[in-house]
């Protein structure tokens, strides 16, 4: 059983799955990945596990990932925090000016999951 991860991890997580599922990763996502990490850990944080997890997952393992990911995140938020990060998954997905239709599949679990006043379309 995959361990339960703090909101942080869960965050960064997500927003990993988030850079990859378009099939490309651009430097401004690495900058949002990195103001994320500045704002949720105050220090020096080792992200070898993490990154050795998440480059381990197959394509068809990142939708149960997220959604355990999502849950986790869930668990440990407040609204106002969810909200929050919901910005920084936009932001993300928005940095080549296109949100492909696999960013948005995620992009409306995120939504549908923390903010079901939306509807499926983000």
């Amino acid at each position: 059983m995959p361990h339960k991860l703090n909101k942080p991890l869960a965050g960064y997580h997500l927003l990993m799955i988030l850079s990859q599922v378009d099939g490309k990763f651009d430097k401004e996502a690495g900058d949002i990945i990195v103001d994320y990490l500045k704002e949720n850990f105050p220090f020096r944080v080792n992200l070898d596990y993490e990154i050795e997890e998440l480059s381990t997952l197959l394509r068809e393992q990142y939708e149960e990932h997220f959604e355990k990911c999502m849950n986790d995140f869930y668990d440990d938020s407040t609204e106002e925090e969810r909200n929050h990060f919901l910005d920084f998954a936009v932001k993300l997905t928005k940095t080549d000016n296109v949100i492909s239709e696999n960013e948005n599949h995620y992009l409306a679990m995120l939504f549908n999951a923390w903010a079901p006043e939306f509807e499926e379309e983000v």
